[in-house]
């Protein structure tokens, strides 16, 4: 059985109401990121609400809402121009499969691997594009037909209505929980705009002017239920040819969003997700668009702290939104379609003064440089590039400093023993960064007979730690000396090759590394 509200502290009132929020908000963003990749609006719709309903039945996270998204859009684009959307549809299948691997395999614990300046970075990065996403709304279409600035009374009721709307959101909760302050604020702002027939651009107004001149007339957000049909096209060697780039690049951006994503709502709400299921539901979710006509997605950041800031935590929340939003399409596109976007560029609005991680600034006022650079680079490669490369940025550039901080930790204490044998106490970690100071620390022409290497206080973390001792060992024998090495692991010692007949085991004392935990996941 799946538990539907799959959170303590998540009721199913909060949920319901939170889902309804979550699925107005879902509508503008689906429609634009199928125009963004090259398709239909509808294959959008029918994306976020399958993305919506899988990952939240079976997904890793509750609470999390998924969807179609910009992240995975822009990488569509180049596919459907060149080969058209029966080839995304056979990537999106492809790239479900591969996540569905990853699930299987467990790699979902990776992602804690993550350095908090990275986290931090990818937040304020997504709230950043977050808010320029939404000054598109603030554009109207010409009689030249190009998009330019609102200007007099259309700018100031959008600034009115928007400021209106993030008031409604802010101070309700001060009188009132009972209700999502969200929905209020959407119900309040349309019944407005319609009751005293003011000049506002709606949801309708958005989707035409995304639609050539011919489709204008006829633009509506009605559909009919998903069908199954498998992508039409060739199954040889050459479309897996065309297809798997993509396939790999979606599956990578999707599941990267998605898991930090999770990773930034457990913090919120003090619980922990599990990163390898999650892997599973947006692989799954992905599979089942591409064999009935969505353009796959992943977790969104906006919509999911929509979500949680209007008291959704459990799976109730993201599948009543992914049904409402269904709903919608088939029943109630003339009520969706009324929408002021000004009322959900305020909630948008509202989403980015959450997400900002303002306690950012501490870090750039603290002493570490090296993290507050970190910071501000996924920050600009978020804005400028995307999630994925932001986040691999982030990840080497923090090794690398790591690294660096860390390669000059290592050092000896050495004495001299009863037996006039020299010991040195080795202190600090021998990786590939530390292997030149640590060859550094020995003097094997004018040390006596007899060394002792004694790692208990130290580790060795990779094969260039192995291949120093092996080069040190071989330095001591050619100088005719006896080399002892004390307090290695049994994993050290078999990748020895001229080390290996120096070292004393001790069972009891001997070190053995272990691998991270799966728990994690």
């Amino acid at each position: 059985m799946i538990d539907i509200t799959g959170d303590r502290g998540s009721n199913v009132k909060n949920d319901v109401l939170s889902g309804i929020t979550v699925a107005l908000a879902l509508v503008p963003e689906a429609v634009a990121f199928a125009f963004v990749a090259g398709v239909e609006p509808m294959v959008g719709l029918y994306a976020a609400f399958m993305m919506g309903l899988i990952t939240s039945a079976i997904g890793g996270r509750p609470g999390m809402i998924s969807g179609a998204t910009g992240a995975m859009a822009v990488v569509m684009v180049a596919l459907v121009a060149q080969h058209g959307v029966q080839y995304l549809f056979a990537a999106v299948l492809l790239a479900g499969l591969l996540q569905i691997l990853a699930g299987v395999f467990k790699l979902g614990k990776f992602i804690r691997l993550v350095p908090y300046p990275v986290m931090l970075g990818f937040v304020n990065g997504l709230a950043i594009v977050i808010f320029l996403a939404q000054l598109g709304q603030f554009k109207v279409t010409n009689a030249l037909g190009e998009l330019e600035w609102m200007q007099g009374s259309a700018l100031y009721y959008m600034l009115g209505l928007v400021g209106l709307t993030m008031a409604i959101i802010f101070l309700l909760p001060k009188l009132t929980k009972a209700v999502p302050a969200s929905l209020v604020a959407i119900v309040t702002v349309t019944l407005l705009v319609h009751g005293l027939d003011l000049e506002a651009r709606t949801v309708i107004d958005f989707v035409r002017d995304m639609l050539p001149e011919e489709q204008k007339a006829t633009a509506t957000l009605a559909g009919e239920l998903p069908s199954f049909a498998i992508p039409m096209v060739p199954f040889n060697l050459q479309t897996l040819y065309i297809i798997l780039p993509t396939s790999v690049i979606l599956a990578l951006v999707g599941l990267i969003e998605s898991l930090l994503t999770l990773s930034l709502i457990d913090e919120m709400t003090d619980t922990r997700g599990s990163g390898n299921r999650e892997c599973v539901g947006q692989g799954v979710a992905n599979t089942v668009n591409g064999v009935f006509g969505g353009m796959g997605g992943c977790a969104m950041i906006g919509q999911s702290m929509i979500n949680i800031n209007s008291g959704g935590r459990g799976r109730l929340s993201g599948i009543t939104a992914a049904l409402v939003l269904l709903g919608f399409i088939l029943f109630a596109a003339p009520l969706i379609e009324m929408i002021p976007l000004a009322a959900l560029v305020g909630v948008m609005f509202i989403v980015v003064i959450g997400t900002f991680e303002w306690a950012s600034f501490r870090i750039i006022r603290g002493v570490n440089k090296e993290d507050a650079f970190v910071l501000f680079l996924v920050t600009a490669v978020t804005v400028i590039a995307d999630l994925a490369i932001a986040v691999v940025v982030g990840v080497i550039v923090s090794a690398l400093v790591f690294a660096w901080k860390h390669a000059k930790h290592i050092s000896a204490k050495t004495h001299t023993d009863e037996d006039g044998w020299k010991v040195y106490e080795l202190q600090g970690p021998l990786f590939f960064g530390s292997v030149s100071y640590f060859k550094d620390l020995f003097d094997p022409q004018n040390d006596p007979q007899d060394v002792v290497i004694d790692f208990n206080d130290s580790r060795v973390w990779d094969s260039s730690g192995v291949d120093a001792i092996d080069s040190l060992a071989d330095k001591y024998q050619l100088q005719g000396k006896k080399l002892h090495i004390r307090h290695i692991s049994a994993e050290c010692r078999a990748l020895m090759s001229k080390a290996q007949g120096y070292v004393e085991m001790n069972l009891n004392e001997d070190p053995r590394y272990k691998i991270a935990t799966d728990k994690l996941g």
